[in-house]
C-alpha cells in the first residue's frame, strides 16, 4: 500500500513540447455512501460503488511547453465552448497537485471536456471529470518519466483525481471500487480508490443502473457543502460507524449473492444520506417530490413481483434503479410505463456496470 510521498514526482530530464492526449472516465454511484471529509480529501468514512458504463466524461489534455513563470496557464472548453465558471475548480485542482505534478507549470494546456450527461445535477459529474482529467496528467507523466508501471499510474491518477473531488478516485478502475481504510478489504487506502478484491457472485455480474433524471437542474447545495456540515453533524460518529458496519456486510452480500440484503443495505444507505442532509445544520432537502413517488412505486413493484428491484440516490433528486441484467426487459417495461412519467420530460439513462477509464482517440 502506497503513502504519500510516493506519489511526489521526482524529476526527468524528458519533457515533451506538445502533444494531446484523450481520456474517457466514466461517473460511478456509491452502494455504501461517501459524506463527511477530513482535510486533504480525506474520508470520514469508506465507501464502495458501482462503476458507469454510459455516463461519461471524455477529455482531451492538449499541452504545448511554455517558459515557466510560477503560474497556471490554460484554456478550458466544456462542450466546445469557453466555461470560465469551471476555471476556479481546476486552479484548486491545479493548486491541490503541484507539489506532486511540479511540471504542470512547464506547460499551457489546453482542456476539452464533455459529458454524455447532465453536469451538476446528481450523476457525479465531478467524479468523471476529475478523473478523466487526472488520467491526461498522468499520461504526461508518463511521457516524461516511462518507467512508471501501470499499477503506479492508476494508483496516482485514482490519488490525484481525489484531490479534485473526492469520489473521482472511484472512477478510474471498475467496476466495484472501494475507498478509504476498511479492516476487511486488503490494500484500501484513504488516498485512492482500489479494485473489490473479493470473487463477486454470478448475481451481480453486468448490473443494470437506470438513471430517472428527476431533476435535470443543478443542486440547491453542493457536496462540498454537504460533506462541510458533517463536522459538527450530531449523528456524524454514529454514521461513520455504521458505514464501516454496512460495507463489512455489504462485502459479504456481494460474495454471497444475497440479492435481499443487498436491496436493504443499499437502500438504506441512500435514505440514510439524504438524513444526514436533512439533520445537518443548516438542513437541507435535495430530494424532489417525484424522487418519493418513484421509490414508492419500486417498493410496490417489488413486493408484488419479488423481482430483485431496488433504487439509491446520489446527493441529488434523480433516482437510480439497480437490478440484475436477467430481468433486464422486465424491468424496462416497468420503468417505461409507471416511472418515466416522474422524470423531467420524460427523460432516463439506461446503463449498466461498466470497468474503468479507457484511453481514447484523440
Amino acid at each position: 500500500m502506497r503513502i504519500e510521498k510516493d506519489f511526489i514526482f521526482t524529476g526527468s530530464p524528458n519533457q515533451p513540447d506538445s502533444g494531446s492526449y484523450q481520456w474517457s472516465a466514466p461517473s460511478n454511484i456509491a452502494l455504501v455512501k461517501y459524506w463527511g471529509k477530513k482535510d486533504h480529501q480525506i474520508p470520514a468514512n469508506p465507501s464502495i460503488s458501482f462503476t458507469l458504463n454510459q455516463c461519461k466524461t471524455i477529455t482531451k489534455l492538449g499541452f504545448n511547453k511554455i517558459e515557466n513563470k510560477g503560474t497556471f496557464s490554460f484554456d478550458l472548453l466544456f462542450e466546445g465552448q469557453p466555461k470560465e465558471e469551471f476555471k476556479p475548480k481546476i486552479i484548486k485542482f491545479f493548486e491541490r497537485i503541484d507539489s506532486y505534478c511540479p511540471y504542470l507549470k512547464d506547460y499551457h494546456f489546453t482542456i476539452d471536456t464533455q459529458n454524455t450527461f447532465p453536469h451538476s445535477s446528481g450523476i457525479a459529474s465531478s467524479a468523471s471529470g476529475m478523473a478523466a482529467l487526472a488520467l491526461n496528467i498522468m499520461s504526461l507523466e508518463k511521457d516524461i518519466n516511462p518507467s512508471i508501471t501501470k499499477e503506479y499510474f492508476h494508483q496516482k491518477a485514482s490519488f490525484l483525481a481525489r484531490l479534485g473531488s473526492g469520489s473521482a478516485c472511484r472512477s478510474i478502475k471498475g467496476n466495484l471500487v472501494v475507498w478509504g481504510h476498511h479492516t476487511e478489504i486488503e490494500n484500501s487506502s484513504d488516498l485512492y480508490g482500489v479494485a473489490f478484491p473479493s470473487k463477486v457472485h454470478d448475481n451481480f455480474k453486468n448490473y443494470q443502473d437506470t438513471i430517472l433524471l428527476v431533476d435535470k437542474g443543478e443542486k440547491q447545495v453542493s457536496s462540498t457543502v454537504g460533506h462541510d456540515l458533517m463536522h459538527n453533524h450530531a449523528f456524524a460518529e454514529q454514521r461513520f460507524a455504521q458505514a464501516h458496519h454496512n460495507l463489512s456486510a455489504l462485502k459479504k452480500a456481494l460474495e454471497t449473492g444475497n440479492h435481499i440484503e443487498f436491496i436493504k443495505l443499499v437502500e438504506s444507505e441512500a435514505l440514510t444520506l439524504h438524513a444526514m442532509m436533512m439533520t445537518s445544520v443548516p438542513y437541507f432537502i435535495l430530494m424532489k417530490p417525484n424522487t418519493l413517488e418513484i421509490i414508492h412505486k419500486i417498493w410496490n413493484y417489488r413486493n408484488q413481483t419479488n423481482i430483485p428491484i431496488c433504487f439509491t440516490l446520489d446527493a441529488g433528486a434523480n433516482v437510480h434503479v439497480l437490478y440484475p441484467e436477467n430481468v433486464r426487459a422486465t424491468v424496462l417495461q416497468f420503468i417505461t410505463t409507471e416511472l418515466v412519467g416522474y422524470c423531467q420530460n420524460g427523460q432516463y439513462i439506461c446503463d449498466e456496470i461498466g470497468f474503468g477509464a479507457i484511453e481514447t482517440i484523440n
